[in-house]
């Protein structure tokens, strides 16, 4: 059995998902592992982690529109302001979706579906740079 760990930084360009499939699919082929588990951690309290389609980018307009309709930034809606209007939506957004997940890993890769993808969801307007950890367990 052997395990690996990686910290990976992701700059975002403010709320949005940004692709990380492709990143995290080389760091796992890199790894030697054939068959195992991978976690991915966020650390943060402001963006997310999630799996989602990757072919239509429309998608991905949708996811945010919807997170707005549903958390929305409204000046007095809040008593937690303290980096701008959308510091607790962006925390409450966090509490609706994922800071981690588990993947399996076959053949040396993470096992997803055809149109899966993986993103990191960040909800604040800023861009910002994020930090996920990967812990990988698995045998050769």
């Amino acid at each position: 059995m052997r395990q690996h760990l990686y910290r990976l930084t992701v700059d975002t360009r403010g709320k949005g998902l940004t692709p990380i499939t492709r990143t995290i699919a080389d760091w796992v082929g890199q790894s030697g592992v054939d068959v195992g588990l991978l976690t991915l951690w966020c650390r943060h309290t402001s963006c997310s982690l999630t799996v989602q389609e990757n072919a239509d980018p429309t998608v991905r307009h949708d996811i945010g529109r919807f997170f707005e309709r549903l958390v929305p930034e409204e000046h007095g809606r809040y008593v937690h302001d303290d980096e701008g209007p959308d510091d607790m939506p962006a925390h409450l957004r966090t509490m609706l979706t994922d800071t981690s997940m588990s993947i399996p890993v076959a053949e040396g890769r993470p096992v997803l579906g055809t149109w899966q993808g993986l993103y990191l969801f960040e909800h604040r307007a800023s861009p910002h740079r994020r930090e996920i950890v990967l812990h990988l367990l698995g045998e050769s």
